[in-house]
């Protein structure tokens, strides 16, 4: 019921912008770049060192690629995300993960008669590639578990393609796990023995990025949801920050926060937060 709900939604929202679209197509205009990232870390302690310490190394992978359309009234944005990072402690057999995200943002707007709004419609997607374990080893989220689907129409305030916001006062998000991690509990806000959880709500998705000053950028960007059937009050909060320090056309220190609020998860404020220096390529 769930699922059809859902599905019904996505058709109607797909529906809704086919309607909007009075205009025959002609010639396209396409924008595309992106950047590859390879971040390192590295703390080294010899035997006679007696201040404490540990070695270890660690390393990240980053994938930004943005392919936008922009053709008389109508723009289309699309972001896509993709980062993966490893740390090993000296001396521990294991290797742990400190960064897992797959992630794909398109906003679609019309022009509207007011200046800098459209009439939008938008699609979010998250999830992770690798396998997370707690504390215990026990293994606690796996590829596409959980997975995490947002969409719905509204309306978009783009000032330029580094300050836009998005508002959809009636935004579907469908949360997919697998079937193991609910058999004995609740997981991820599904409730125990299911593998899908539906709400319908209200989005806020913000994104604005700056020169703080020469060679540093930094780059923000915000998403919060309400759900109507459930807590209304309690808001969901996924906040990144983004700081890339050039040192040349390669080389930059790059630091990244993100910052999570979702009490269907877990109650309280889950933060990551990732320094390191390494090289850049953009394409």
């Amino acid at each position: 019921m769930k699922k059809t709900l859902f599905l019904l939604f996505f058709f109607t929202t797909i529906s809704t912008i086919k309607a909007q679209e009075a205009t025959k197509d002609s010639i396209k205009t396409w924008t595309a770049k992106g950047t590859i990232s390879l971040l390192f870390n590295q703390s080294s302690y010899n035997k006679q060192w007696l201040g404490g310490g540990t070695s270890n190394i660690a390393g990240n992978f980053g994938l930004n690629y943005d392919l936008n359309y922009k053709k008389d009234d109508v723009v289309w944005d699309n972001k896509f995300i993709l980062a993966y990072g490893l740390s090993k402690i000296k001396g521990d057999e294991k290797t742990a993960k400190t960064d897992d995200r797959l992630e794909l943002n398109s906003i679609w707007g019309k022009k509207s008669k007011a200046t800098n709004w459209y009439y939008s419609a938008y699609f979010n997607f998250k999830s992770q590639m690798d396998t997370g374990l707690d504390k215990n080893d026990l293994r606690i989220s796996h590829f596409f578990s959980p997975a995490y689907f947002q969409m719905g129409p509204g309306m978009l305030w783009k000032k330029s393609d580094n300050l836009s916001v998005n508002f959809a006062p009636a935004a579907a998000k469908l949360i997919v796990v697998d079937g193991h991690f609910t058999d004995l509990a609740p997981s991820f806000g599904v409730l125990q023995g299911d593998t899908t959880r539906f709400e319908f709500g209200a989005s806020i998705t913000a994104y604005y990025k700056f020169n703080l000053m020469t060679n540093v950028s930094i780059e923000n960007r915000l998403n919060m949801y309400s759900n109507y059937l459930d807590n209304p009050e309690n808001i969901d909060i996924d906040y990144q920050m983004n700081v890339v320090m050039k040192i040349n056309k390669y080389l930059s220190a790059n630091v990244a926060l993100q910052a999570i609020y979702d009490d269907n998860s877990v109650k309280a404020v889950q933060v990551r937060e990732l320094f390191g220096l390494g090289v850049n390529y953009g394409f």
